[in-house]
C-alpha cells in the first residue's frame, strides 16, 4: 500500500493554505495512531483538520511510527510539531500546546483493550488513560476486524470506555469491522471521528464557567 506524506516543499510559503489554516487555528487537537492501515493516510486526515480549524498534534504507537518513519519529518513539518511516540523525560519541556480534544484512530484491538485496562507502557495510551480524568473531550474509533471483535474482552473494553466518558464510534454510526482480510483503508470514516471531535469540543466548552 502507497503511503500518502505531503509535500514539503514550500509549506511555508504565502499564500499556502495547509500554512496559513495551521496559523489561524484556534483549537488544538490531539491526534493519536495506532497501527492500523488507515494510520498510512494521516497526512490527509491532519489537512483535513487543518482545514476545519485544529492545530492539530500527532502522536503514534512506536509500531505506527515505525509504518510512518520515512515521512516523520514532513508530518512534523506539516503539524509544525514533535511527533511522539515515546514518554517525555521527567527533566523535558511540554512540546505541544494543551489539548482541546483528542482523538486516537485507527484504535487497533491491543490499543483498545490495553486503554480500557489501564495498561500504558504506549505514550498514547497514557495520554487517554488520563484524559477523561483531566476534562478533555477524548474520541476514539477501533479499526479491527470482525473475527478480533468476536472475543469477549473486545466489547467489555468498549464498554468501559464509553462507562468512562470516552465517545467510542463502533457499531452503527462509526466503524463496522470487516471480515478478516477484506478490510478497506481507503473507506475508513475519518470523517466522524473529525466531526465527534469538534462537537466534543464545543459541548466541552459550554460546560466551562
Amino acid at each position: 500500500m502507497a503511503i500518502s506524506f505531503p509535500d514539503r516543499r514550500g509549506l511555508q510559503r504565502e499564500g499556502d493554505t495547509r500554512w496559513t489554516a495551521r496559523m489561524s487555528a484556534s483549537r488544538v487537537l490531539y491526534l493519536f495512531g495506532s497501527a492500523a492501515p488507515p494510520v498510512l493516510n494521516i497526512a490527509g486526515v491532519i489537512e483535513r483538520a487543518q482545514a476545519d480549524g485544529w492545530d492539530v498534534c500527532l502522536g503514534l504507537t512506536p509500531t505506527a511510527a515505525r509504518w510512518l518513519d520515512g515521512g516523520l519529518p514532513a508530518l512534523e513539518e506539516l503539524t509544525g510539531h514533535p511527533v511522539r511516540s515515546q514518554y517525555k523525560l521527567p527533566w523535558e519541556p511540554d512540546v505541544w500546546p494543551p489539548a482541546d480534544a483528542a482523538v486516537l484512530a485507527p484504535a487497533t484491538f491491543n490499543t483498545i483493550n490495553q486503554w480500557a485496562l489501564g495498561i500504558t507502557e504506549k505514550f498514547i495510551v497514557g495520554f487517554v488513560a488520563e484524559a477523561t480524568g483531566k476534562g478533555i473531550p477524548t474520541v476514539t474509533m477501533p479499526c479491527v476486524n470482525a473475527a478480533y471483535a468476536h472475543h469477549t474482552q473486545f466489547d467489555t473494553s468498549v464498554a468501559t470506555l464509553r462507562a468512562m466518558g470516552v465517545r467510542v464510534l463502533y457499531g452503527e454510526g462509526g466503524f463496522v469491522p470487516n471480515k478478516p482480510g477484506q478490510g478497506r483503508p481507503e473507506n475508513y470514516p475519518w470523517h466522524l471521528a473529525l466531526n465527534a471531535a469538534s462537537i466534543a469540543s464545543s459541548e466541552g466548552n459550554a460546560d466551562r464557567p
